[in-house]
């Protein structure tokens, strides 16, 4: 377990996990949507209403970061049907779901970019916000987490669609079994290293939140 963080920290990081997991699951269904499959639009997925992306557990996995656990949490998967793509993505579905899977971690890059522009203004003119500044810091922290952590290679984040996506397609049988075990892989990554003051997740998207960060303070540091 992680130090127990200030409740002020704790809401604004909850606030900050919905807001951006509604956005990050809303533009899978979107982007979906575009190319030609309706699934996710007619389950009701297209909208920015948190309760259509809620998933109980995940919920609770953002409860316990909030609090300062070492979990995961997530939101609803959005179901894609790539043999319902349309026009040239019915000729190039991989190219499809590679358009589709890396919407949601664009996404945070973009919420992430957005957010530090705004940060770095109130920060260069010393303006005071309180509670909403925390806010605000946070809000970009958590979009750089989740776009770093998304791209792990391990199913069911899009790290992995993504890979699949760009390999040649004698590798989908190859990696297919892992998908019945990676949510297992994905807990073991995050335990393992622990005693020594890490994990294997750190490991992986350390780098990348870093670079993340940079390029969004890039003008602040």
């Amino acid at each position: 377990m992680g130090t127990m963080r200030p409740v002020e920290d704790i809401i604004a990081i909850l606030i900050s996990f919905v807001i951006a997991v509604t956005i990050h699951e809303f533009m899978h269904a979107w982007t979906a949507h575009k190319l030609g499959d309706n699934t996710a639009r007619d389950l009701g997925r297209i909208t920015l209403n948190p309760m259509a992306h809620f998933e109980p557990f995940g919920f609770l996995g953002m409860v316990m970061i909030s609090i300062g656990w070492f979990f995961i949490g997530w939101g609803k998967p959005v179901p894609v049907q790539p043999g319902r793509f349309k026009g040239r993505w019915a000729k190039n579905r991989k190219q499809g779901m590679l358009l589709v899977t890396a919407a949601g971690p664009l996404s945070n890059v973009a919420q992430a970019l957005v957010a530090g522009a705004a940060h770095q203004i109130v920060i260069r003119n010393n303006i005071e916000l309180g509670e909403l500044g925390n806010l605000l810091a946070w809000y970009v922290s958590i979009n750089i987490l989740l776009a770093a952590f998304n791209m792990i290679p391990v199913p069911p984040l899009d790290g992995y669609r993504i890979l699949t996506s760009i390999l040649p397609n004698f590798w989908g049988p190859v990696l297919a079994p892992l998908e019945r075990y990676g949510f297992m892989i994905l807990i073991l990554f995050l335990f393992i290293g622990r005693s020594a003051g890490g994990s294997v997740i750190s490991g992986m998207i350390d780098p990348v939140q870093n670079a993340l960060r940079h390029l969004v303070y890039i003008g602040l540091l």
